[in-house]
């Protein structure tokens, strides 16, 4: 009967005088039981510092191996890189096979998963990024690259740097997945951003307001820009956006790289 999350609350509701208060009662190991604080101080309103996550991070490693980096990175609010970085300097390479955040164990070497899943694109270009992981055991994240890589002539697989001699061909829209609940959490994170003096009052941060409200358009608006993309530009415009997915990636490790350092020193 150990309280993973709501102490305070719980405190809150004895001076009350409140004799009975809802409470969701998990049952489970102890390690277990640490992932599920850890998540909750993640999301709620005063999070746990960069260094408290990663410290989390590491002590989840040692007690679910199994687990994907995507998903350890789920549980404590770091990137997955970040996680594998930390698993490689605790000296733990994992199985050959991991659990990833729905459930499925998928191998760590996922070289042949791609290349299924490129063989499926190929007969069927028209199925969503969903199925194809379904069907071959991969995420979505690793079809969309997969899919990607096809239209521009690359290999499925990171390695393969050749191009291929088959022309790519043209892949049909799949509806997106833009979660409401998401656009709600980021924009008020965004309006308390715009509010913080050190960002709106400096010019680099201004630019940083600027770029993040750029990026923080609901999913009805995203919506509306996809499907705006003529098709004979959906290469192009695609190839930019996974640019700036890895120019976001890196940005954001080099800030968590730097509130290490800053709390270390």
């Amino acid at each position: 009967m150990q309280v993973l999350d709501g102490l305070h609350r719980l405190r809150a509701a004895r001076v009350r005088g409140d004799e009975k208060i809802t409470a969701r009662l998990v049952d489970g190991t102890e390690s277990d039981a640490f992932v599920l604080a850890v998540e909750a101080n993640v999301r709620h309103g005063l999070p746990l510092s960069l260094a408290d996550r990663k410290r989390a991070a590491v002590q989840i490693i040692g007690t679910h191996p199994q687990w994907s980096d995507r998903r350890v990175a789920s549980a404590t609010g770091i990137s997955a890189g970040t996680v594998a970085d930390l698993r490689r300097h605790g000296g733990e390479n994992g199985n050959e096979a991991r659990i990833g955040r729905d459930g499925r164990i998928r191998p760590v070497d996922g070289s042949e998963g791609r290349k299924l899943a490129a063989e499926l694109i190929r007969s069927d270009p028209g199925l969503s990024l969903r199925k194809v992981a379904k069907q071959v055991g991969i995420s979505p994240e690793t079809v969309r690259d997969v899919r990607g890589r096809l239209e521009r002539g690359e290999s499925p697989t990171p390695d393969g740097s050749r191009r291929l001699r088959a022309e790519p061909q043209p892949l049909r829209w799949a509806e997106p997945d833009f979660g409401r609940a998401a656009d709600r959490d980021r924009l008020a994170v965004l309006e308390r951003l715009k509010a913080d003096p050190a960002l709106r009052l400096t010019e680099a941060g201004r630019i940083l307001l600027r770029m993040l409200a750029m990026h923080s358009l609901d999913g009805q608006e995203w919506g509306r820009i996809l499907h705006g993309v003529p098709p004979h530009l959906c290469g192009v415009v695609a190839g930019f956006a996974r640019d700036h997915v890895r120019v976001w990636g890196t940005f954001a490790d080099h800030l968590e790289n730097r509130a290490t350092d800053l709390a270390a020193g």
